[in-house]
């Protein structure tokens, strides 16, 4: 919604201004210009990047527009499912703990956690450091290296689709250099038209250069970054777990562990303690009713 109400309050203003000083609007409209240029973009964005990177920038588009970043009930959820595998992890045998993290579609702790069992890749990557915890033989020092190393790499791979809008975007105003050339010698054949047929070509012609910069500056960087942000929101719940299993493996409880992994949530966001003791609490209770 945020995406949309600023593109409307951007083209109001720039066409409502343009107007407001005299112009014609009939005069932006050249749909041959737009092809050329979204054209050569579209092509270029197809030449330079994978077909899974072009794939996932239209997931990040959708989750952009969506604004799907971590609720306070995905980052509770996730505080949740450590907390009542910490507990596990403390009071079970290792073969009670592995029927968890072996099939966690199966498994009950994460069905009473919906949100991140639909989160695949954060519960893969959940469940693998518990099997490391589990085997016993792991520094926390090692596994607090690994687990910045697959990090990075999440990171960098959720940020193929920004990168490759950002490129699209700075290349916007040269393309639309080239449709405003290709206007100018179209209206240089016609040299031996009326001053008014020229000027209306020549017009016609700079409309590209308007468009390539406006469509760069005021639309494909802004998505991009908002892409950026979201992506960035979302890949919090890894740190959150990080941080979570490593306090645990050096000694923390369950509960005091917790704590280390909410307090790398943003202010603005972050839970209170009061919601996250809640959280466990009925996950306990649920626990002892199953």
């Amino acid at each position: 919604m945020g995406i949309l109400i600023g593109l409307v309050v951007t083209l109001g203003c720039v066409l409502g201004g343009f107007m407001a000083m005299g112009g014609h609007i009939e005069v932006l409209v050249q749909p041959w210009e737009f092809v050329i240029i979204v054209g050569a973009a579209l092509g270029i964005f197809l030449v330079g990047n994978p077909m899974p990177t072009v794939k996932d920038t239209g997931k990040a588009l959708l989750e952009a527009f969506k604004n799907s970043v971590p609720a306070e009930a995905e980052y509770l959820e996730t505080l949740g499912v450590l907390h009542s595998l910490m507990r596990e992890l403390k009071t079970k045998s290792r073969s009670e703990v592995e029927g968890h993290i072996d099939n966690p579609e199966e498994s009950a702790i994460f069905q009473s956690y919906p949100i991140v069992l639909k989160n695949k890749d954060l519960t893969h990557f959940i469940c693998d450091y518990c099997r490391l915890i589990i085997i016993g033989n792991a520094r926390s020092h090692e596994i607090e290296a690994l687990m910045d190393e697959e990090i990075q790499t999440i990171r960098q791979d959720k940020m193929k689709s920004y990168h490759a809008l950002v490129s699209v975007g700075d290349g916007l105003p040269a393309i639309g250099i080239v449709a405003a050339v290709l206007g100018v010698i179209k209206a240089m054949g016609a040299l031996n038209e009326s001053p008014e047929v020229l000027g209306h070509l020549i017009g016609a012609a700079l409309v590209g250069t308007f468009l390539g910069i406006f469509l760069s500056y005021g639309l494909v960087g802004p998505i991009a970054a908002k892409i950026k942000s979201v992506r960035e929101k979302r890949n919090r719940l890894y740190i959150i777990v990080k941080q979570t299993l490593l306090a645990y493996m050096n000694g923390a409880l369950p509960q005091v562990a917790l704590e280390f992994g909410r307090k790398t949530i943003s202010a603005h966001d972050r839970p209170t303690i009061d919601a996250v003791e809640q959280q466990t609490l009925n996950a306990g209770h649920e626990a002892k009713a199953a």
